[in-house]
């Protein structure tokens, strides 16, 4: 806190004071939330709230900008600037937001079909391009909002209202398509991991660049218990490891541990309890190295267990950065735009 100082004219200068420390409460809107009774958007939303709070970030600097499910009703539930924009166009949106206003800290919201499916296209090029957004994808593998139908994350033989035989679709994996495109943070978390999710989006906000996080998100009206299989307390422990840069892979209850080891340029499980191996056989997690990145991705139930945390994080040019240099670089060497002059120049012309 400032205190007042003795002005070259003897007035004494007013008092500054830092900004109150907000509170969850304080992100909290005053709509009534609108989701079904027990749905994970619930859990997220909340730690989402708490995790603004605790970044100490005024509400005045931050954003929320969604498509269209039942995750995109995000921006009526939080007390900050938001858009509820259309289908798919959530990237456009928040990349134009994020260039015009680049001190804003925009999160964009999208579910498994929004951002898959119809945004496909937005969604690849958003994360090529770097734009220094939060993405949160919060993933059920089914279309909720619609009653139903199977989503591009939904598993092959799914039965849905859209697929009454069972889909023969083989499913997107979120956190490989990212990997893919070339997005320069890469983590996954769900919606019952309530301190663990904390923690992926506080890293997220940290991040410079394009930070997507993928949420398992249970749907519990049309695909009850999809991640059950994974989350559920009695099994998580076996099912998931929690990733810790510089730390060795391990997981697995008390009484039996296990870890990942690299052998034969795969990567493998190990018992930890037989004596044959220690924690000292076990890869490090780098989330600098693509390589292993690239790896963790791709480890699936039943040979493995699904990896939890930031898989991966490095350092690129942002979109926003590169644009606006540009736009100064023009008007210095071109002066202000005209727009009549634009309209009726060299490079338009009328049609009779």
């Amino acid at each position: 806190m400032s205190h007042p100082t003795e002005s070259p004219i003897g007035l004494e200068a007013p008092v500054t004071e830092d900004p109150p420390q907000l509170t969850k409460k304080d992100f909290m809107s005053d709509q009534t939330i609108r989701w079904c009774p027990g749905c994970g958007d619930y859990s997220i939303l909340s730690q989402t709230q708490t995790v603004l709070a605790e970044l100490g970030l005024p509400r005045e600097q931050v954003a929320i900008v969604s498509g269209i499910g039942c995750s995109s009703r995000f921006p009526y539930y939080m007390n900050t600037y938001g858009f509820h924009t259309i289908h798919g166009r959530a990237p456009a949106v928040a990349t134009g937001l994020k260039c015009v206003n680049p001190d804003l800290s925009v999160w964009m919201i999208t579910g498994d079909g929004d951002a898959l499916s119809i945004g496909g296209n937005h969604f690849i090029h958003l994360l090529r391009r770097n734009v220094d957004l939060q993405i949160l994808l919060f993933n059920n593998r089914i279309y909720g909002l619609t009653k139903g139908q199977y989503s591009p994350t939904s598993e092959v033989g799914k039965k849905t209202k859209s697929t009454p035989m069972g889909s023969v679709d083989h499913p997107f994996d979120p956190v490989q398509l990212a990997l893919g495109a070339g997005a320069t943070f890469i983590a996954r978390s769900a919606d019952v991991l309530v301190k663990e999710l904390r923690d992926v989006l506080k890293a997220a906000y940290h991040h410079k660049g394009s930070s997507f996080v993928e949420i398992y998100q249970n749907c519990n009206i049309f695909n009850d218990l999809a991640f059950e299989d994974l989350v559920a307390r009695k099994v998580r422990d076996d099912r998931l490891i929690f990733l810790e840069h510089g730390k060795p892979m391990t997981f697995g209850v008390k009484d039996a541990p296990k870890g990942i080891r690299l052998h034969n340029l795969r990567l493998e499980v190990i018992d930890l309890a037989s004596g044959e191996f220690s924690e000292a056989d076990c890869i490090v997690h780098d989330i600098h190295n693509p390589i292993l990145a690239g790896m963790l991705a791709r480890m699936q139930p039943p040979d493995f267990p699904v990896p939890m945390g930031v898989l991966y994080e490095t350092q690129r040019p942002c979109y926003e950065d590169g644009f606006n240099h540009q736009v100064t670089e023009a008007i210095e060497k071109q002066g202000p735009g005209d727009l009549k002059k634009l309209i009726h120049g060299s490079q338009s012309w009328t049609v009779k």
